[in-house]
């Protein structure tokens, strides 16, 4: 008897053992049958509009798997204005089955392994490398085969050639629609800059640091001066969550991660333009011991590598930061008076904004499975989204109703969103409009109607200092073959977290700068050559879409 939905919610995972030495033994035939699960009947044919709404005559029926942030509340998105709305518009009635973002991976790897999941996969960060696998098996939808349904993604991936070639698996085809951030909107890229305390600079009758060197004079001022007024030294001149968000945005200044965010370990040497590993170059070795100088001092919170953000939002709220990484600290403690830096310009002249990051932020944020019997009105109805009229519905709703435009053209939340008079957090109160909430929804985000953090001045004054000394050439996520994926996913995860765990020894001092030379070799034994061949591959393939 096939397995209901419910039911595999509560299988252990033990039972993924066997299940997945089943889904491996699949024979052609089999693959072939889940190919052929998903072509419509002349009866959905029939049913179907291939533009304009209702995308079907008919009322159909679809349920899908989704990813639910714990922000995002716990209303069925069956009951927000959104789907309500969208639902009459279409015709499509869709069920969204959540599951919480802690379990997620495990349920989504158990549906998949079993074979027992729904129409679609909704907001479920679903990898590369599962696309790839299963996609290839024919348990999702080809969905670069069904772009005369989806016109907005489509037009997304003609504007930006680099959409297509991060989308497009190993095997030539596209299994997914993204979460897409538009190359335009560059404070949404930078999500989280360097930010800088303005009354605290102007108590030190200090100015706005423009370069390394200024920064650091600017914290070991902060170190000796009661910027709170509290008459106690508990200032801290920089403070964040890990020491790999300050790595970022400083390393720009020592000329390295020209690619941005999504390649923290690769990039492009600009003397002979060749890929190079260079979190073992000279430079970044001066990189890391600038930290250490930083960390010696005292001038970094020796909490960096162990606090989460909740921790470090209490010590913004009792105004110990001098200078800290997150998205905003107006929205993350009330913080006011804070602006976000450029790009400081290094020792040796490098002056590069590199803390951005890429703009697919999830390739398989919705999947279309085996299992639908309506693929193309699946395809519009999602493919809606990525369009203005859509994008604008999906992030604010009906205008009315949820939002207003103002004289300016601007949007703006009704003020019972904005001021709720029950006391609730923006995210509470739009929870009945929309699903945004918590990231990872598939969509296509633009300044003109995303009202996120990254929308505030303070963000987008950021991102206008970044703008000038902002890599050129931004690199997407590159996707591997099955066999890649298994190097990379074991030796090369190895090489990696051996790096990150060395660094932060060089860093507090742990290990000393004169055993680099030691470090270097030992990475490069551990199967750097190796390493850097399925680099080159996966960057020559990403490059020939």
């Amino acid at each position: 008897m096939k397995m209901t939905w419910n039911k595999w919610m509560g299988i252990t995972l033990s039972s993924i053992m066997v299940t997945g030495l089943l889904t491996g033994c699949n024979t052609d035939q089999e693959v072939g049958k889940q190919d052929s699960a998903n072509k419509p009947t002349a009866e959905a044919n029939a049913n179907l509009n291939k533009s304009g709404m209702p995308i079907v005559n008919e009322p159909i029926e679809l349920t899908f798997f989704t990813g639910l942030a714990a922000t995002n509340g716990s209303t069925p998105f069956e009951e927000r204005l959104v789907y309500k709305e969208y639902a009459k518009m279409s015709n499509v009635n869709v069920k969204f089955q959540f599951i919480p973002f802690d379990s997620l991976t495990e349920k989504r790897n158990l549906a998949l392994a079993n074979g027992d999941y729904p129409d679609a996969f909704f907001t479920a960060r679903m990898p590369a490398a599962d696309l790839m696998r299963y996609g290839s098996e024919g348990a999702f939808v080809k969905v670069d085969e069904m772009l005369d349904y989806a016109p907005n993604l489509k037009g997304l991936m003609e504007k930006y050639p680099d959409l297509k070639k991060a989308l497009t698996m190993p095997d030539g085809h596209i299994y997914s629609f993204p979460s897409f951030y538009s190359p335009e909107f560059l404070p949404m890229l930078i999500g989280t800059p360097l930010w800088v305390k303005q009354d605290y600079l102007d108590k030190m009758g200090l100015k706005e640091p423009k370069t390394i060197d200024e920064f650091y004079e600017f914290l070991k001022a902060a170190k000796t001066t009661d910027l709170n007024g509290n008459g106690q030294a508990d200032e801290l001149p920089y403070s964040g969550t890990g020491i790999g968000p300050l790595i970022d945005q400083l390393k720009g200044a020592w000329g390295v991660g020209n690619r941005g965010l999504g390649h923290k370990f690769v990039d492009v040497d600009p003397a002979n333009g060749k890929l190079r590993f260079f979190r073992l170059t000279d430079n970044y070795r001066s990189m890391l011991q600038f930290l250490n100088k930083l960390y010696q001092e005292g001038l970094i919170d020796k909490d960096v590598f162990t606090q989460d953000g909740k921790t470090l939002y209490a010590k913004g709220a009792k105004g110990q930061l001098a200078s800290t990484i997150n998205p905003n600290p107006k929205t993350q403690f009330n913080g006011e008076g804070y602006f976000g830096l450029g790009a400081l310009k290094g020792p040796n002249g490098d002056q590069m904004y590199t803390h951005i990051k890429v703009p697919m932020v999830w390739p398989g944020a919705f999947v279309i499975t085996s299992k639908n019997k309506h693929p193309e009105a699946t395809v519009r109805w999602m493919d809606h989204f990525f369009g203005d009229e859509g994008g604008t519905f999906f992030f604010m709703g009906k205008e009315g109703v949820s939002y207003t435009k103002q004289a300016d053209g601007t949007l703006e939340y009704v003020d019972s969103i904005k001021n709720s008079p029950e006391g609730l957090t923006l995210d509470q109160a739009l929870t009945k409009y929309v699903s945004w909430m918590g990231g990872s929804y598939p969509g296509y985000v633009q300044h003109s109607y995303f009202k996120g953090s990254e929308s505030l001045p303070e963000s987008v004054e950021a991102g206008e200092k970044a703008k000038p000394y902002a890599i050129k050439d931004l690199w997407y996520n590159f996707n591997y073959t099955e066999e890649e994926t298994e190097f990379m996913s074991t030796i090369g995860t190895d090489i990696q977290n051996y790096i990150n765990e060395m660094e932060s020894k060089f860093i507090t001092g742990a290990a000393s700068f004169s055993e680099w030379d030691k470090y270097v070799k030992t990475a490069t034994g551990m199967g750097l050559d190796r390493y850097m061949k399925v680099y080159q591959g996966a960057f020559e393939r990403y490059d020939s879409n």
